[in-house]
């Protein structure tokens, strides 16, 4: 716990630190000008000849902060709508929720901008809640224009793979009306290399393991935004989202035994051929009335299906002949029926508040069938395998919840705001299936963002609210364990409970004068109860298991440091350079597992983020590079008789553009330059991790190697 201690001292000493300094240059650049939206005009982008928003936003300073969202590494999975969005499109969110805005950007042309701005601070005219900032695109007024926006891409593999994609858009505006329909076809292509060394405890050699794991996925989408205004006043928009893939995943294994005389070896192959198809619909309402109330209404109804067959066959010898060893075939249904109300009045010149419900109803059925060699004779549909009997295997997970929500905005003075939201919860969930189960919660969730503007360039920001997180309902029935090529499946937990946190958070936001960049430090602290992880549910001493649970209490803190600065004093003006400094701890008050301090995902030590960008815009030309560096000290997660690193891969990625002919943009991005080789060990024990007795050691390497994608895009 000293260690501990120390480190957040460090922590505090670094946000004081920089808030000094930032108060210190906040008073050398003040100004008379209290208002705190940036705007950047079209015209600010005219020298670099954008094709798309996200050519505009690309120049932007401190963009990428924006749009990475609170900047921490929590994430609670989407729950609901919510009322928060960073991204607006004349001044609203977009009717959608798989389909975010931040993806209809590349689809807009940049001539149909009027401006852009940067909105950091809270008010009740906002369509959604301001949690950071918000950056709010707002397009030309037009009786009547049309755009055709495409993109083709060639994307080439260190293996020698080669694979295209594509997409195309067309926008188009008459009257009230405004459509945006989208195409694309997506390609994920993986060719995983690995080699681990399995070693006993006195460092003697039991195995290697070569294997290369190849996951290759074309993605076929069609998404379309209409959007009806007939008035100042009312709009009526709808989003439809349709998407279908079939990836493929193949993994083969060389073995390498040295527990005989002569060492030999033999093979594993796998197969998972898969299907995903899911389709969205979401649409919302707004009317505004005389007296500059409003009301309005979102709704999304969407379903996912998914279906993973995993066969894995044994060869006695490398590339001799194969026998099936394992059937494991799993589906699932996801569906969500959203519906949000809500009403905005104005109570003072000074004060609105919001008030409104949301409801949703979340169903997930899952189904799980595993087969495996026996003394008997299998089932010809399980390749000869039989089934073996899997407790809480086929299950129905169905959540309804309800969410009365009420927001104040209260606009203090000139330079002080206040925004205050009490939301409170109610939901049942109910399983069915293999077991029943139906439990009831109920929550009251508060929430407080403070800014003071010390001047118009600097502002101070102090949150504090308390989140309850989404549950993968995936972790409540026998699920497939993909982390763990030992272990096939995990147990699933009907009993499980949403974690609660407490979240502070305090920051100051910089903008530096004649459009010179912007500094951003902020530190958190989140204390949580209920926090998931791994729980003993084992039969015996000799049948060891574990599945997700509730641990109990934990606390994750950090400070975040984000810059983006243009080197003018370098007489490089139109050069960028960003870098994001993340540095956070985090413990569990009690993990049964073992007696040793040790944090949780994803509150890894953190990392170095440094990026730049150079636009020559004489040439019509870009180039800049991105190299993430993450900090390596052997960070460890457990569970009931295993111990391992969280490995994640450092990674440079550079890009070089132009814009030639007829306004058509040509890319050369390269990922992966390094080509860098993570690796992770692997404990594993006799019994308990906390009885220290080790039976096996594992060293896994790997890297995905170095790609290549060119790119052409174009408006028309």
């Amino acid at each position: 716990m000293v260690n501990m201690r120390y480190t957040k001292n460090r922590l505090l000493g670094l946000i004081l630190l920089t808030l000094l300094c930032a108060s210190n240059f906040a008073h050398a650049q003040d100004s008379e000008d209290d208002n705190t939206t940036i705007t950047f005009p079209a015209s600010y982008f005219a020298q670099f000849s954008p094709t798309t928003i996200n050519d505009m936003l690309d120049r932007v300073p401190g963009i990428e902060l924006i749009r990475a969202g609170s900047g921490t590494l929590a994430s609670d999975g989407d729950r609901g709508l919510g009322s928060e969005s960073p991204i607006l499109i004349d001044g609203k969110r977009l009717a959608g929720k798989a389909s975010e805005a931040d993806s209809q950007l590349a689809r807009i042309s940049a001539d149909e901008v009027d401006y852009i701005e940067i909105i950091r601070g809270t008010s009740s005219d906002l369509d959604v809640q301001n949690s950071g900032q918000i950056v709010n695109i707002v397009l030309l007024e037009s009786q009547s224009r049309s755009t055709i926006a495409s993109e083709l891409t060639l994307n080439h593999h260190e293996d020698g793979t080669s694979n295209p994609a594509g997409s195309i858009s067309w926008s188009r505006q008459t009257g009230a009306w405004s459509y945006l329909l989208n195409g694309q076809i997506k390609n994920t292509y993986t060719h995983q290399e690995n080699f681990e060394e399995s070693l006993y405890p006195d460092l003697s050699l039991n195995e290697y393991i070569d294997w290369d794991r190849i996951i290759d996925e074309t993605q076929y989408e069609v998404n379309a935004n209409i959007t009806y205004s007939p008035s100042n006043r009312d709009r009526f928009a709808l989003n439809l989202l349709y998407n279908e893939s079939e990836p493929e995943n193949n993994v083969f294994r060389v073995f390498t035994d040295f527990n005989s005389t002569t060492p030999f070896s033999y093979h594993d192959r796998e197969t998972l051929p898969s299907n995903k198809e899911n389709w969205e619909i979401g649409g919302d309402f707004q009317h505004g009335f005389e007296n500059g109330n409003r009301i309005k209404a979102l709704f999304i109804v969407n379903k996912e299906d998914k279906a993973t067959l995993r066969q894995r066959f044994r060869a006695a010898t490398v590339g001799g002949a194969e026998s099936p060893i394992l059937y494991l075939d799993t589906s699932s249904r996801y569906q969500e029926r959203i519906v949000r109300s809500s009403y905005i009045a104005n109570l003072t010149a000074n004060q609105g508040l919001e008030f409104g419900i949301e409801a949703a109803q979340t169903i997930l059925d899952s189904n799980l069938l595993i087969a495996v060699p026996s003394s008997t004779p299998g089932n010809p549909l399980y390749n000869g395998l039989t089934s073996r009997p899997l407790p809480n295997a086929n299950s129905t997970v169905e959540e309804v919840r309800f969410e009365p929500f009420v927001i104040h905005n209260w606009q203090i003075n000139s330079r002080m705001s206040l925004e205050s939201s009490l939301v409170a919860e109610w939901s049942e969930i109910t399983q069915s299936g293999d077991l029943s189960n139906k439990r009831d919660f109920n929550f009251v969730k508060p929430k407080f963002d403070f800014r003071f503007n010390i001047s118009n360039s600097l502002q101070a920001k102090a949150s504090f609210e308390k989140v309850v997180s989404q549950l993968s309902f995936g972790d409540f029935s026998q699920n497939t364990n993909n982390n763990d090529d030992d272990q096939d499946t995990f147990a699933g937990n009907p009993s499980l409970e949403p974690e609660e946190s407490l979240r502070a958070e305090f920051g100051l936001d910089y903008r530096l004068p004649n459009d010179g960049g912007a500094i951003n430090a902020r530190y958190f602290y989140y204390d949580f109860d209920n926090k998931i992880g791994k729980i003993d549910i084992s039969p015996s001493i000799d049948n060891l298991q574990s599945t997700n649970g509730n641990v109990g209490p934990g606390q994750a803190y950090g400070l975040i440091l984000n810059t983006s600065i243009r080197l003018g004093f370098l007489n490089l003006p139109s050069a960028l350079l960003t870098g994001v400094l993340t540095l956070q701890e985090s413990e569990f008050d009690d993990d049964p597992f073992t007696p040793r301090e040790h944090g949780f995902a994803p509150f890894d030590r953190g990392g170095l983020r440094l990026g730049y960008r150079h636009d020559v815009t004489a040439l019509n030309l870009s180039y800049g590079f991105n190299w993430l560096l993450l900090i390596k000290d052997g960070r460890r997660g457990f569970d009931v008789n295993t111990e391992f690193d969280f490995v994640r891969p450092d990674l440079i990625t550079a890009f070089v553009e132009k814009v030639g002919y007829a306004g058509i943009t040509y890319r050369l991005e390269a990922n992966n330059i390094d080509n860098h080789n993570p690796c992770g060990i692997r404990y594993r024990y006799n019994g308990y991790v906390r009885d220290n007795d080790v039976r096996e050691i594992e060293q896994n390497c790997y890297t995905n190697g170095v790609s290549v994608a060119f790119k052409m895009r174009g408006t028309f």
